[in-house]
């Protein structure tokens, strides 16, 4: 059994797609990051860099205390290892998926994440034209390299459906959001269309989907103070 602090975000919903494909059972424990949840005590102590997702298996396989992960990257690894699925032993089929996972991670999650930080953001802090061109044309270029491997290979880590594929679909739904045109990644739309059409795909995208709010309905005190949590943090003080 795990227990998964989790909102409805594409970081979060990798985990969730890998835990509905498995089948196996998870508890979700509501992390609302909007309102702050992931800079409590209890969560920092799972996850220093207060983010989530963050996974606890109940019942570990060495037999000890429930143990934390943070990072998907790092919870997607743990769980397939764990449970014997979507994560090949020989090593160069291991490595592949490897690769892919740290290319989300590094490259896909963190680009797209910028690029829809300043489409979003628009003017309200001044001309930010080069920031949208810089960081849409970085996404264009990764959808370009998921559409140049998935011309070669049937899923990106090869011929075989891996938790590289669960990690990366997440940040590509919102592509029109993101300043996309699907239609121009022929591969990638293949790709793209198999993995929504997938059930347990479908089902780990829509947990949590009662979870979301709409902040513009919030009071103008809380806004300002999510914004003011949210945006712009420096580093946080070593506890006294």
């Amino acid at each position: 059994m795990y227990d998964l602090h989790y909102w409805p975000t594409p970081n979060g919903k990798k985990v969730s797609i890998l835990l509905e494909e498995l089948g196996v059972p998870y508890n979700v424990i509501p992390c609302n990051i909007g309102r702050g949840d992931q800079f409590t005590p209890e969560f920092l102590k799972m996850n220093p860099n207060h983010r989530m997702p963050v996974l606890v298996d109940l019942s570990p396989k060495d037999g000890g205390e429930p143990l934390a992960i943070f990072e998907s990257g790092a919870i997607m690894l743990y769980v397939a290892e764990k449970e014997g699925r979507f994560l090949p032993q020989e090593t160069r089929k291991r490595y592949a998926v490897t690769e892919w996972l740290i290319w989300q991670m590094a490259n896909q999650g963190p680009k797209s994440g910028e690029c829809g930080h300043f489409r979003r953001l628009g003017d309200k802090q001044g001309d930010q034209s080069y920031a949208v061109r810089r960081f849409t044309d970085e996404v264009n270029r990764l959808y370009g390299v998921l559409n140049n491997r998935l011309y070669e290979s049937k899923y990106l880590a090869g011929e075989e459906y891996t938790i590289a594929d669960m990690i990366s679909y997440p940040w590509t739904v919102n592509w029109k959001a993101q300043g996309q045109d699907i239609e121009e990644f022929k591969y990638f739309k293949r790709w793209f269309e198999e993995m929504g059409a997938r059930p347990g795909v479908q089902r780990g995208m829509a947990v949590g989907a009662n979870l979301s709010e709409d902040t513009s309905k919030l009071p103008p005190e809380e806004q300002e103070r999510r914004a003011r949590l949210l945006y712009n943090q420096r580093a946080r003080p070593v506890p006294a």
